[in-house]
């Protein structure tokens, strides 16, 4: 029997998550937030927003992100799938990639140990995919 990925060694009551969160697109500014135990059953997508957002207020490490404006996430990757060949976000139009509804839970969504999500500001997100190679500086 081969050996199990690592993705399916947690349960979804106990998994780890990567948020990005991106400050800007075009500035490249994005920093991971590890979530561990986290019930994907349980957790909805309006409380990962909530938990984010509370990480970003409280914790010292994250001062300069307490501007930034999220108000969307978007799958990035999950374990032993495929990987974007953009560092920055996925850019793959699927309609999968985003949620159904913020009352969806993180499982309903498609969501694994070991995924990884985007959280970012839409406006930007729209502006940045019309030329994803510009930079700023």
């Amino acid at each position: 029997m081969a050996d199990p990925t690592t993705n399916t060694l947690k349960g979804p009551e106990d998994a780890t998550i990567t948020v990005r969160v991106i400050k800007s697109l075009f500035y490249r500014n994005v920093k991971p937030l590890v979530l561990h135990h986290v019930n994907l059953k349980q957790t909805t997508i309006a409380d990962l927003r909530a938990i984010v957002k509370q990480e970003i207020s409280t914790k010292p490490a994250w001062k300069a992100y307490r501007t930034a404006q999220i108000d969307t996430v978007k799958l990035y990757t999950v374990a032993h799938g495929h990987k974007t060949t953009n560092l920055i976000i996925n850019l793959e139009e699927d309609s999968e990639l985003y949620p159904a509804s913020e009352d969806q839970t993180l499982a309903e969504w498609g969501i694994e140990n070991e995924t990884e999500i985007s959280m970012f500001k839409k406006a930007e997100y729209n502006e940045f995919v019309l030329n994803p190679t510009e930079t700023k500086w």
